[in-house]
């Protein structure tokens, strides 16, 4: 018996605005063929509370900031933590001056802020947030488990439509299908039954959405190791053989994946650069 391949969950028409008592998107101004409609930027705020967490402020753009702050003040509250799922500057660019319009810390991965690792809660007043380490898009990426909704902001790791770039040589491909593997846990242990993305639609059938990136990652790969069988050798011939259905407007981020491909059979033994 055949097991039938996962399909991509049909999301919903996508307008930004709440998702759930204590969740509201606010969707940039930067649509595009990376940015799908643009960045969600998602407004944390228990009911009752005087302090939010605002997820990926987005770009630096005075319209979307002040958004931002009068969304929140409208709410009877006031910006107290920003978090960054991940440095790309769609995400990241507006957080120093959101930040010093607020008065919040901006807590993220990496240098410069105040680091966040794997398990750790953020807090605003009765609301929490835990911090799921979920690297591979980039090295510092990160997803937040809402536990109130059994929802987690996954940033640009599980998108609301399509999929994502392994943003090669920052991301990396075994990390990703790892990441992939801990969400899907999350998932069958009940914590999570909702996706918040940093692009496109909310999800409301997360495991549906992360069975088909796990098998289409799969897929990728299969059709990867085919084209180098019949003569590929590198980044742009596999390219050409294997994303050539593709819109040439995202060959950019196909040829970061491609390479992320390459050099994830490359340390299996699966691939040999000709010369090498």
């Amino acid at each position: 018996m055949n097991t039938p391949t996962p399909q991509p969950p049909v999301p919903q028409l996508w307008a930004s605005g709440p998702a759930s008592a204590r969740a509201h998107c606010l969707l940039a101004p930067n649509p595009g063929p990376m940015t799908l409609d643009g960045t969600n930027t998602w407004v944390l705020l228990e009911p009752g509370s005087t302090e939010a967490v605002v997820i990926d402020p987005g770009p630096d753009d005075v319209g979307h900031l002040t958004a931002i702050v009068e969304h929140v003040a409208e709410r009877g509250a006031r910006v107290s933590t920003i978090v960054l799922t991940h440095a790309h500057l769609d995400h990241s660019e507006g957080a120093p001056v959101l930040a010093e319009r607020t008065g919040a810390r901006v807590r993220a991965v990496g240098p410069g802020h105040d680091d966040l690792g794997h398990g750790d809660v953020v807090r605003a007043g009765a609301l929490e947030v835990r911090i799921e380490a979920t690297p591979g898009h980039t090295a510092d990426s990160v997803s937040l488990v809402l536990a109130a909704d059994r929802a987690l902001l996954t940033g640009d790791t599980v998108l609301g439509r399509g999929t994502t770039v392994v943003a090669h040589p920052d991301g990396e491909l075994a990390a990703y299908l790892e990441s992939l593997d801990r969400i899907r846990d999350l998932i069958g242990g009940g914590d999570v039954v909702r996706i918040y993305p940093g692009h496109g639609p909310l999800i409301e059938d997360a495991s549906g959405m992360v069975a088909y990136y796990r098998v289409h990652r799969r897929e990728r790969l299969d059709q990867v190791r085919a084209a180098l069988s019949a003569g590929a050798n590198d980044v742009e011939s596999v390219l050409r053989q294997v994303y050539a259905d593709v819109p040439e407007s995202v060959w950019p981020a196909a040829r970061m994946s491609i390479a992320a491909q390459l050099l994830y059979l490359r340390e299996r033994g699966e691939f040999t650069e000709r010369g090498a």
